[in-house]
């Protein structure tokens, strides 16, 4: 549980760097998109790239980005 927290922090961080948005987050908010993201890039990307905690980066931060740049507004 803590690895995967940790992990879908650092795919979430990864993401808001990546789309310069979602700055006003959080960790928590981090997390849960990390977690999300996760699970919608490695359902339509696959399991590929580096393995972290049982979790694929690559796939995982692609889909971030795609959460972000869908439901996040950049002037929030």
């Amino acid at each position: 549980m803590i690895g995967s927290m940790f992990v879908g922090f650092i795919v979430g961080l990864i993401a808001a760097a990546i789309t310069n948005r979602g700055e006003s987050m959080g960790c928590l908010g981090k997390i849960l998109l990390g977690w999300f993201g996760s699970l919608i890039g490695q359902f339509l990307f696959g399991h590929w790239g580096p393995m972290l905690a049982d979790t694929a980066i690559v796939p995982s931060v692609l889909g971030a980005v795609i959460l972000l740049a869908i439901f996040w507004r950049r002037d929030s």
